[in-house]
């Protein structure tokens, strides 16, 4: 895979990346392991090694395990917002535990809103 899409997906690492995403600490884009058996033994998956999705070049935004061509993510006929949901549970996930360890000794919860926003929520 040549371009880098709006969204990497490695199959066999179980990881999913938003690329457009950049976690502000360190300027790289937001990845997580989805430790979710069920949802990567999806038989349509089975032959997928990786998805580089909304790339410049569509005709290279699936390569597959064997010898099959890289081809386009609409000619698999699988829709991609599974994957997109998956990363954001994760990213909410993080986004509120990164939430809960930002304390200050003896602020209070509202000096905490007041400082970093409300939690993150759905």
């Amino acid at each position: 895979m040549a371009a880098k899409g709006t969204w990497t997906v490695i199959f066999d690492d179980k990881i999913i990346i938003n690329q457009s995403d950049l976690n502000p600490k360190d300027g790289q884009p937001i990845g997580y392991k989805i430790d979710d058996d069920a949802f990567w033994n999806n038989p349509s998956y089975s032959n997928f090694w990786a998805v580089q999705y909304q790339n410049s070049n569509t005709s290279d935004e699936v390569e597959f395990k064997d010898e099959t061509p890289n081809d386009t993510w609409a000619s698999t006929g699988l829709d991609f917002q599974p994957f997109i949901d998956k990363w954001n549970a994760a990213n909410l996930v993080y986004q509120q535990q990164e939430w809960d360890d930002d304390n200050v000794d003896g602020e209070t919860e509202a000096e905490k809103i007041a400082r970093l926003g409300p939690r993150p929520t759905a």
